[in-house]
Parts: structure tokens; sequence; C-alpha cells
């Protein structure tokens, strides 16, 4: 069974469209979404979490559409927004005794243990929480309930590295049940890098590429040459380049590189940059 499954989703706004849309999250996996601000990620995170009706398309969560059966998959389903929304006066304490009267599944042992893993305070108002730790309260809710897809926008905004590690850390336990499955957005792409299995590219609305994220860095590399050595190269080698002063810097087909040449590793944040870059060039 597939976690998510998109086909032809289309979100029309006054000033931005999310444009026919396709995708699909297997179970046991764990996908990124990377874009820039305003590229579409939230707007795909609200659609599949019900919060927003597309105009056009279908969306599967869990094996139903979430346009017509929804209300049997939200408790298995663990949302993390890009702003925590808890009313300002209570403590997490309090969260856990809302929570265990909202999902059948509640797991109030597990909520606690939560707690002391983040160094989140049971008593203290969320009112005086800073930006960290209010993620941090999300995030436990969200794992408390045995959801089994976690959908995340953001999760790991606002926080230091060692506390994004310990975070990270809790994904890759979640994601160890391949009946599990997680969608994360995320503007920080080397936390995506270490624990995506696909990785989606959102530019101004459009799906520039959605591929696992291995075959990605397989198939693409860095190479630094001078610019009339990458104008010589073969049609169709380069997906991007920049020009600097004692040099030129491209992102390339790996396989279809003459003999000769020195590549380096690409990241994930080197193709996205330069496919988006190729996409505002027109050539993508």
């Amino acid at each position: 069974m597939t976690a998510i499954e998109i086909k032809n989703l289309t979100k029309r706004y006054k000033d931005f469209t999310l444009d026919n849309i396709n995708l699909t999250l297997p179970t046991g996996c764990v996908m990124g979404l990377i874009g820039e601000n305003g590229a579409g990620k939230t707007t795909t995170i609200k659609l599949i979490s019900g919060l927003t009706a597309p105009d056009s398309g279908e969306i599967f969560v869990l094996g139903q559409n979430n346009k017509k059966n929804f209300k049997q998959v939200k408790e298995d389903i663990g949302v993390v927004l890009d702003e925590a929304y808890f009313p300002e006066a209570i403590s997490a304490k309090q969260v856990n005794n809302i929570m265990k009267n909202t999902f059948r599944n509640w797991d109030e042992t597990a909520f606690f243990s939560y707690l002391e893993k983040l160094s989140l305070p049971p008593k203290k108002a969320f009112k005086d929480f800073s930006r960290g730790m209010k993620m941090k309260l999300s995030i436990a809710v969200a794992l408390s309930h045995n959801a089994k897809l976690l959908i995340l926008d953001e999760p790991t905004s606002g926080l230091d590295p060692v506390v994004r590690d310990e975070i990270l850390d809790i994904f890759f336990d979640f994601i160890k049940d391949e009946q599990h499955a997680i969608l994360i957005s995320s503007h920080i792409v080397s936390d995506l890098e270490k624990l995506c299995d696909y990785i989606a590219f959102l530019h101004k609305g459009k799906l520039l590429i959605c591929e696992e994220k291995d075959k990605l860095l397989e198939q693409h590399a860095i190479l630094k040459c001078r610019k009339e050595d990458l104008d010589n190269l073969p049609s169709g080698v380069v997906k991007g380049c920049r020009n600097g002063e004692y040099g030129t810097e491209a992102l390339v087909r790996r396989e279809a590189v003459p003999a000769g040449f020195k590549l380096e590793r690409a990241t994930i944040e080197d193709i996205f940059l330069y496919s988006v870059k190729s996409a505002k060039e027109g050539k993508a």
C-alpha cells in the first residue's frame, strides 16, 4: 500500500497555482519536499492533510481518498505544521489531557517520554515556550497517538543543530516500522539528505523532480572547468552552470561526461539549486 498518492493535483489562488502535481510515497519511506518560499510546499501539505480542498485532482492517503473517507484515516496521521497551534495558557501536561480525549489511540506514556527526551517542561505555559519548544511539542503530539504517517511542515525550523539531530533520530526510529511513512518539507536540505528516500522539488507551483534520493545522487555530479571546456561538452550533459572569476562550475549528468574530466559529488542542495536556476532560465 502507498502512504500517499497524488494524481493531477491543482489548487488555484489569486496569485499562485499549484499546477498538476503527481507523486507517490510508498510505505516504509520518507519523502522530502524542497522548494523556495512560496513554491507550494505548505499548500501541498494542507491539501494532503484535508485542511483545504483542491480545485482538481485526487489525493489518496493510506489508501483512502481524502475527499471521501478521510475521517477513517485521520487517527493514523500525525501532522506538524510550520506553526504550532495550542491555547497560550495551557501547559504540555494539559495538552496531554486534551489529546487523550481527542485520539482513540493516544499513548500518555509515550507523550511524557517524548517531553523528557525533548527537554520540554510539562507545567510551563505554552505562551512562554520558544519557537523551537513549540515545534518540539507539536512533534511530541504527532508521535504519541500511534500514527502510521507523519506529515511535517518545517518541523526542525528554529531548532539548533544538536536538537535537530535528536529529532532526526526520532524520525529514523519511527520509520524503522515498514508500515510507517513520512512526508517532510524543510529548508534545511542537509537534514533531508540524511533522512529521505525520495526527494520532490517544487518551484513556483510546479513539480520539477520527484525521484529516489540515491538515484538523483548517482545520476548527477559537479564539474569544475574552464568555460570553453564546458561549451565543448555534448548537448544535454550540462543541467545548469554558473561562471565565476576563476572558472565555471556546472551540474552535469555523470554518465554522459567524457573521460578525462574530474567530477565531484553533487549534493541534493546542488541539484535543487541548479534545477531552479535552469527553470528560471527556461531550460527545464
